[in-house]
């Protein structure tokens, strides 16, 4: 079942937003960042999911911000049992620190729509907040899918591709909200020998080596947070690193990734755009990419680069995205040879390969 957010809202009705937190100077730092802003209200907070439960059944908030470790009930089997006989869009506020990662990113897997870094001395309540408010105006726009029980069906990686040249293609994939998600089902179905993979998914600093973790776990192939200076090869996937930019080189008869800092584009870092258009400079044709679900316009132009390139693009359908803002752009930009729903995407990417394969 699928449940879009805000669909009782009357229009101009400003996001209604509950926030859970067992710490009251969290709860106070969230409310009053969100009640600044005229499209969202705070209905309320709870201190943990026994409270949050009773307050979203009286108060129908349109989003429900989460905390993780919480008294009575953690964060993550609140979020289970919500998705499943509540559906709403969550977004789940955590500390950085690895166990906090790695539960984060379980938070996901669950159903939550995006994850951001708690306000503290690593990241800047300023930030944070900015951040948070850019959060809850897309979760409410968001495609909510209810929990089920039944076990996931295993979905078995393609065979090996040796008989493609695979040494000289790259396959780049660009995605945001819902995004950890469809990339995972991207790279279920990739053979542990497809070709050098890039991936872009925003996410805070520190969030993105639990997220390669996790794709590592689920994928033939080797997926790692990307390092200055690695080779792409075939066989493994390199995940941008949360608040650094990832831009792709020629280095000889090689391509090389290098991490850099710079100033945010279309308010990330990483940025699709900055990925997709160095790989539109240096590899052109090569390149297999993907804009997958996600709000905002990033990774659309740098798309329709690709494409003017020589590449094979590929936009996620509007009916399978949590979000169709950043592939619905590309679209409009008729940056995408082709439109598909996410289970045909890994598909389309490696035919892709296997029909433009050509000599670096």
């Amino acid at each position: 079942m699928t449940i879009v957010a805000g669909r009782d809202r009357p229009p101009g009705a400003p996001i209604r937003v509950l926030v859970v937190d067992d710490s009251a100077l969290v709860r106070r730092i969230l409310s009053e960042a969100l009640d600044r802003h005229r499209d969202i209200e705070v209905v309320g907070t709870a201190t943990d999911p026994y409270v949050a439960r009773e307050r979203i059944v009286a108060l129908r908030p349109d989003v429900v911000t989460l905390d993780v470790e919480m008294p009575r009930m953690d964060g993550l089997s609140f979020l289970a049992k919500l998705m499943r006989h509540f559906p709403i869009p969550v977004i789940v506020v955590s500390s950085v620190t690895p166990q906090h990662s790695e539960a984060a990113m379980r938070a996901l897997a669950l159903g939550a729509v995006d994850v951001i870094a708690k306000p503290g001395a690593m990241h800047a309540t300023a930030e944070v907040t900015d951040e948070l408010v850019r959060a809850v105006r897309v979760a409410a726009r968001a495609r909510v899918e209810r929990l089920v029980t039944t076990p996931e069906r295993e979905v078995a990686a393609r065979p090996a591709i040796a008989s493609i040249d695979a040494t000289h293609k790259l396959i780049a994939i660009g995605a945001s909200t819902g995004g950890t998600q469809a990339i995972e089902a991207v790279l279920r179905r990739f053979p542990v020998d497809a070709p050098a993979t890039v991936i872009v998914q925003h996410m805070p600093e520190h969030f993105t080596a639990s997220f390669a973790k996790r794709l590592d776990g689920v994928s033939a192939m080797t997926v790692r947070e990307a390092r200055d200076g690695d080779v792409l090869a075939p066989g493994l996937a390199l995940v941008a690193p949360g608040g650094r930019h990832l831009v792709i080189q020629a280095s000889g008869a090689r391509w090389v990734a290098r991490v850099k800092d710079g100033p945010k584009v279309h308010h990330q870092r990483p940025a699709v755009d900055v990925t997709f258009q160095s790989l539109a400079r240096c590899a052109g044709r090569n390149v297999a990419a993907a804009l997958l679900t996600g709000m905002g316009a990033d990774g659309a132009r740098g798309l329709q680069a690709l494409r003017e390139a020589g590449a094979h693009t590929i936009a996620q359908d509007e009916q399978t995205s949590v979000v169709w803002g950043m592939p619905g752009e590309a679209v409009k930009l008729d940056a995408a040879c082709d439109v598909l729903p996410i289970g045909d995407v890994a598909d389309g990417l490696l035919a892709a390969i296997g029909r433009e394969a050509v000599p670096a």
